[in-house]
């Protein structure tokens, strides 16, 4: 495996680089993390809240009509294949970037005027995966490889290797989300559930890349919830759970929560009767043990692919006139759901989407879907939306779509305003039932014997939708043609931006979702837009797809992917 680390210097930048502020940052100490600076981008979602608010307020309702783009760093390979969905890392002027095959990239952008790439981490990565990010911990850079299921330590000044650790452990595991970095812990999530992997969350030390604990979505027979798969071909060893976007951090109780993927074999639920715990669910771990403390499931016995593994918010609000300690989250299925984030017990929901017939409601004391039947190996919610073995030929038709809602998009949280935003798509889908085979009762499916299943896509378009976070009423709704891929941003200055897969940047109003400003980079947009400052100019970055818009050779392209840098005029 070849494994490379490039220093990129050329005279001019060096002569730059000595005139201009040390080359070398501080270290990213636990501190830092939990008082991100406001100019500072420090982790994926930009605090242990994942509530991607900044407190920059330069760019603004009245001047982001104003923005220019003022540089362009190329990156990536030249694949025209790529679809980026990194969010990128600044801090002090120097920014944190990895492309779909795991290669990190340190980018001086202190200039204002252009970025320079100073070093480049190869890992030698075997497949392109999507990979969300990275993690900035003491004088390290933590990232992931995808599909070939490492973690690796890099030094921040040098771009040298300090630790590989390979977490392999089954075959397609794939490690997508971005590393959050804690105290002592660098927490890691696996995926690949849809391949049959049966996905798990892992702590590493920092220091060695060394495992301290390790704990599975989906539990083994005689452990706490393994009694709600009851099939008799040990599904749960191919049970999902994908863990493939990064979780939240609760300093106070020192719990990080996540949220789980669909169960699998997917589309047969009648393969695996039962809630299948703990998939489609939010769970919260113990820092120090990775113990279970909690776990809420937003829909047991999932058939419609509404897995649940988008951000989980964490906020202080008042709700029914009582001040809560919130876990928010826009829900794959089309509810916005506020759960206590001490013990997971549910607060209040709303629907969020335009569209939604699965089910005629949540019950306003558990949070579960009103048809809901504990007594029951086999949910049946609402028949005509549900497609069973028996609908083998016949199309249920449910909203919303398969793809959300929001999925797997970063959302944010505005706390002066109260206002929550996601992002992703409004539209319903029709599929028919299907049965999955076995290869025998120690688990495995049988693709070849298993049942290929139909399934179309109607009313498919995107939307950023603003939340009201106490009132849990929709504010506003911003619809675009296609469905969005990327994630939302909110600022001080009354501003949400996000990015579209035609290749639009855009900025709204953060009351209105009225449109403020929007530019064309003539690429798939997927990566979630961040702001930072250099002293006091403010700017925004978005990290491109390799997907260009127009036929292109990319054989003659130094890059088929992008980070672009934006500020006021």
């Amino acid at each position: 495996m070849n494994l490379k680390s490039t220093t990129v210097p050329t005279a001019l930048a060096w002569a730059l680089l000595a005139s201009a502020a040390p080359l070398y940052a501080a270290d990213v100490t636990f501190e830092r993390l939990l008082n991100p600076e406001p100019h500072n981008w420090l982790m994926v979602h930009h605090d242990y809240g994942a509530q991607r608010f900044s407190k920059l307020e330069a760019i603004n309702k009245s001047n982001v009509k104003n923005m220019k783009l003022l540089f362009a760093v190329a990156i990536g390979g030249t694949s025209p294949n790529e679809a980026l969905e990194a969010t990128p890392l600044v801090e002090d002027g120097f920014m944190y970037v990895v492309d779909g095959w795991g290669a990190v990239y340190k980018i001086d952008v202190r200039s204002g005027t252009q970025g320079r790439i100073l070093w480049k981490m190869d890992p030698g990565q075997e497949k392109y995966g999507r990979i969300r990010g990275v993690a900035l911990w003491g004088n390290l850079v933590i990232s992931t490889t995808g599909k070939d299921g490492r973690v690796i330590a890099t030094d921040k000044d040098s771009g040298k290797i300090v630790w590989d650790k390979n977490l392999n452990d089954q075959p397609e595991v794939e490690l997508s989300s971005a590393p959050l970095a804690l105290k002592d812990d660098i927490i890691v999530g696996a995926s690949g559930g849809d391949q049959g992997v049966r996905d798990w969350i892992v702590s590493l030390d920092p220091k060695t890349g060394n495992v301290k604990w390790k704990t599975f979505a989906v539990p083994a027979p005689g452990e706490p919830g393994s009694e709600t798969w009851k099939d008799k071909n040990n599904a749960w060893k191919t049970g999902g759970g994908g863990l493939w976007q990064t979780g939240s951090y609760d300093p106070d109780t020192k719990l990080t929560i996540w949220g789980t993927g669909n169960p699998w074999p997917l589309y047969d639920p009648e393969a695996r009767p039962g809630d299948n715990l703990y998939t489609n669910s939010a769970v919260a771990l113990d820092i120090n043990t990775g113990k279970l403390v909690w776990h809420f499931q937003y829909l047991p016995n999932d058939s419609w692919d509404y897995d649940e593994i988008g951000i989980h918010m964490l906020y202080d609000e008042v709700i029914n006139g009582e001040k809560r300690k919130v876990v928010a989250h826009f829900g794959r299925n089309g509810f916005y759901y506020s759960l206590d984030r001490a013990n997971g017990s549910f607060i209040k929901s709303g629907q969020y989407v335009n569209e939604l017939n699965w089910t005629k409601g949540l019950d306003p004391k558990t949070g579960k879907p009103v048809e809901y039947d504990p007594k029951l190996d086999l949910q049946r919610y609402i028949p005509e939306t549900r497609a069973l073995r028996a609908d083998r030929g016949v199309m249920k038709r449910a909203c919303p779509t398969w793809h959300g809602g929001v999925a797997h998009q970063p959302t944010a949280y505005n706390p002066v305003k109260h206002i929550a935003y996601g992002v992703g798509t409004e539209g319903c889908f029709s599929q028919e039932g299907a049965q999955v085979a076995y290869k025998g009762p120690d688990g495995g499916i049988d693709t070849p014997k298993s049942q290929q299943r139909k399934y179309t896509s109607d009313l498919y378009y995107g939307a950023m939708t603003a939340y009201d976070t106490t009132t849990h009423k929709v504010v506003a709704k911003a619809v675009t043609d296609i469905e969005n891929r990327s994630g939302a941003l909110v600022t001080a200055g009354g501003v949400v931006f996000t990015a579209l897969q035609d290749g639009w940047l855009v900025a709204y109003d953060d009351e209105k979702l009225e449109e403020l400003w929007r530019f064309n980079l003539g690429t798939p947009l997927k990566g979630a837009p961040v702001t930072y400052s250099i002293g006091p100019k403010q700017y925004l970055a978005v990290q491109t797809s390799g997907r260009h818009l127009h036929p292109v050779k990319f054989d003659k392209l130094e890059s088929s992917s992008y980070m672009f840098v934006f500020a006021l005029n």
